[in-house]
């Protein structure tokens, strides 16, 4: 064994423990969808210089949803109810009434003057509050505000107390000089010569500048430090609300119950069934088209599952049930690292034919085009996590994490047994049992019939500008059946005199004509149920069939007309993470490749998900959040499949480097063959995804069948795509 070689096992060994040790110990943390969660209902009232109303309790809604994230909750619900109502849904939060108490203060900060022991009354302007001793000043206005600050941090203040650390922004560090310079004018000991460090009107800190600070100078910088008698927790949770920003007008909490899942037990039977189903399939068809190294591939496979599961425990992320499915679907989606990998191990059997060289071969061909593809989609990963906001940058996680692993499984848990299986014996004079000494079927019907696919590209690129003006035309004259994520609603809560389970109340709410509802428990026993616009007559009809299916006396307890859970905020920073996305990718591309090529892959991508949208608007399917997550997953899948495309190109052209320039192939030439030789990881890829959609669409709960059809869509499109318009489009741009 050589040196490499165990230290690859040593590496797998530690990563597969520390795995296995993470999914046996911490507990997953589930989704409003598949536990249910905390249900906080907050309500704003008029402040001293704003008034509440609806625009000022959108603007509150966002400053709290900044607040959840930096909690750590992922994937909560906030809405806005009425004009001045807002409904906070934390799923997994193990504290909520401190989670309540931080989300719902106003958290004004200001920084004032003392101007020394309270002597009322006080001056136009002035303050008296006690400082943190309980001993009353007199302060000044306020010199200084929360606005004017960047960022806050909590840390350890020698030798064992709390401060936080404050980043100024803007005018901040100037007019802290200002304060502090006229404080520096008092001598050491003068009440005068403090500060006062103020939350919600409320005395947090007021240290004394040190003489380090002189008289019309103060403290030059930007950056400061609140010290005080905090405690850990309380350092935090104002370091927090500091970065999350003040509320516009003040909250009160008027209401706090436990909500239940949003699904029902059969649906998630049902949807877990499926992705069962769904996942032995793939694993049947990749033992069957590459037999023992396909074996090693499905176990590989199954490590993926138990490394990305653990690395999400690990991170704290919410598990939805579309994010499972998610999680599902990219295990049938890793196995396109070990596809990639064993059809090149094919075709250098070819020419080396021993078992042993041909995997190295493979392996090592394969690694650039694996390398560039995950790369791009890790950049993208990236920006997503840092840029975008609530369940986009939660996807950006997921999506990083399971490219690591993929790149993780394929390259080294498949390596290795790999590599030591395929020197023994009765492997070696059985080469056919090894998936890799004989050509698959799709291989050999391309070789055998040879088209040459890019003659016809300006059909191709014809068939693909008619398929985006359809799809334009679809969202143009049908619209998109936006969910009640995008447009808000009506949501009304009853009371039933017999207790009514989630199952049957969803069922009743869909026989009513509602079936897009979100219905939920709340409280004792009550029953929510969340939609877009209905009216009346319809949530009379609800009434009534909520009673009917058992429900016994049924009575409205509330009703408010809802606001988005997606607000603007949220989907101006998502577009723009994803524009940013798409930019660097570009760079990257442009950068390992052409230009030109690079440019391709993204009008493909653009070409793939706007098909994908139009498909939805021509089927009248409901855009929702769930749909978002579709887009963004065949948003990576396009790209990583062009990629692999252009870099079989980029290795033929390098080829005819050699040649003499008149005996060289025509580029066109190159990208067919470069086409035809990929088709084979293009489809066996695309299957082992299929496989999973296609158990999730026929057998899944009713919340992933879109979900799947989406991907469904996005994959055929993407694999098209990737042949039909990239590859003709990289032709075109180099013969202009």
């Amino acid at each position: 064994m050589t040196r490499a070689t165990a230290a690859r096992a040593f590496l797998a060994l530690v990563v597969l423990v520390v795995s296995g040790w993470l999914v046996a110990t911490r507990p997953a943390r589930l989704g409003l969808d598949l536990r249910g969660g905390t249900q906080i209902v907050l309500q704003t009232r008029d402040g001293d210089q704003s008034k509440a109303d609806a625009a000022t309790t959108d603007q509150a809604l966002e400053v709290l949803r900044r607040r959840v994230d930096e909690l750590g909750v992922a994937e909560p619900g906030l809405v806005r109810s009425g004009d001045r109502r807002i409904i906070v849904e934390l799923p997994g939060v193990t504290d909520p009434r401190e989670a309540a108490e931080v989300i719902g203060r106003t958290a004004q900060l200001t920084f004032r003057p003392v101007l020394g022991p309270a002597a009322p009354p006080a001056a136009t302007g002035e303050l008296v509050r006690p400082d943190e001793r309980g001993n009353p000043l007199r302060l000044g206005p306020a010199a200084l505000s929360g606005r004017q600050i960047d960022g806050a941090q909590a840390g350890v203040q020698p030798p064992g107390g709390w401060e936080v650390a404050v980043d100024f922004a803007g005018d901040g560090a100037r007019d802290w000089r200002k304060l502090t310079a006229d404080a520096a004018c008092s001598p050491v000991g003068d009440p005068a010569r403090r500060v006062a460090i103020l939350l919600d009107d409320e005395v947090i800190s007021s240290p004394e500048v040190s003489p380090e600070a002189t008289c019309e100078v103060g403290f030059a910088g930007e950056a400061m430090r609140i010290t005080g008698s905090f405690t850990a927790a309380e350092a935090r949770d104002l370091a927090l609300l500091i970065r999350a920003g003040a509320l516009p007008v003040p909250v009160d909490i008027i209401q706090q119950q436990v909500v239940g899942p949003t699904l029902g037990r059969q649906a998630i039977e049902a949807s877990a069934q499926a992705a069962l189903i769904g996942a032995l399939l793939t694993i049947a068809f990749i033992v069957a088209v590459y037999r023992v190294v396909g074996a090693l591939a499905a176990v590989a496979l199954v490590a993926y599952g138990l490394i990305s599961y653990a690395a999400l425990l690990a991170v704290g992320a919410t598990l939805t049930l579309p994010g499972l499915a998610g999680f599902v679907l990219a295990i049938g989606m890793a196995v396109d690292a070990n596809v990639l990998v064993f059809e090149r191990a094919r075709e250098e059997y070819a020419g080396r034919p021993t078992l042993r060289s041909a995997i190295r071969g493979g392996f090592a061909r394969a690694w650039s085009a694996i390398i560039d593809s995950n790369v791009t989609t890790l950049v993208a990963a990236g920006l997503l996590f840092l840029l975008a906001s609530g369940p986009v940058r939660g996807f950006g996680v997921t999506l990083g994490i399971g490219v690591l692993a993929s790149m993780f499984t394929a390259l080294v848990l498949t390596r290795l047994p790999a590599e030591a299986l395929l020197r023994r014996r009765w492997l070696v004079v059985r080469p056919r049992w090894s998936g890799i000494a004989h050509a698959g079927r799709v291989r050999r019907a391309i070789e055998s019939r040879g088209p040459d696919l890019m003659r016809r590209r300006r059909l191709w690129l014809a068939v693909s500008a008619a398929a985006v003006l359809l799809s334009i035309g679809g969202v143009a004259t049908r619209g998109l059946n936006l969910g009640v994520e995008f447009t808000g609603g009506r949501m009304v809560e009853y009371a039933t005199s017999r207790p009514l389970s989630t199952d049957a109340a969803r069922a009743a709410v869909a026989a009513a004509g509602v079936d897009r509802a979100v219905v939920t428990q709340v409280g004792q026993g009550n029953v929510s149920v969340r939609a877009g616009a209905f009216d009346d007559a319809t949530e009379q009809r609800v009434r009534d069939s909520l009673g009917t299916a058992g429900g016994g006396d049924v009575q409205q307890l509330r009703d408010d007309r809802v606001g988005p859970s997606l607000g603007a905020e949220l989907r101006d920073k998502a577009l723009l993470a994803v524009a940013i996305a798409l930019g660097a990718q570009l760079a990257y591309l442009s950068v390992r490749f052409q230009w030109r090529w690079s440019a391709a892959a993204v009008l493909a991508m653009v070409h793939d998900v706007v098909i994908l949208i139009g498909v939805f608007a021509w089927l009248g399917k409901p855009v929702d959040g769930v749909f978002l997550a579709a887009v963004l997953t065949v948003v990576g899948y396009s790209v990583n499949d062009s990629v692999v495309v252009f870099d079989r190109i980029r290795e033929l052209v390098r080829g005819q480097r050699r040649i003499s320039p008149r005996l060289r192939v025509p580029f066109a030439r190159l990208a067919n063959t470069a086409c035809l030789q990929t088709v084979p990881r293009t489809v066996n890829t695309g299957l082992g995804a299929v496989f999973i959609l296609a158990a999730l669409a026929t057998l899944g709960g009713a919340s992933l069948v879109d979900f799947a059809v989406a991907l469904l869509v996005g994959i055929v499109v993407g694999t098209y795509s990737s042949v039909f318009l990239a590859t003709p489009l990289a032709i075109t741009f180099r013969s202009r």
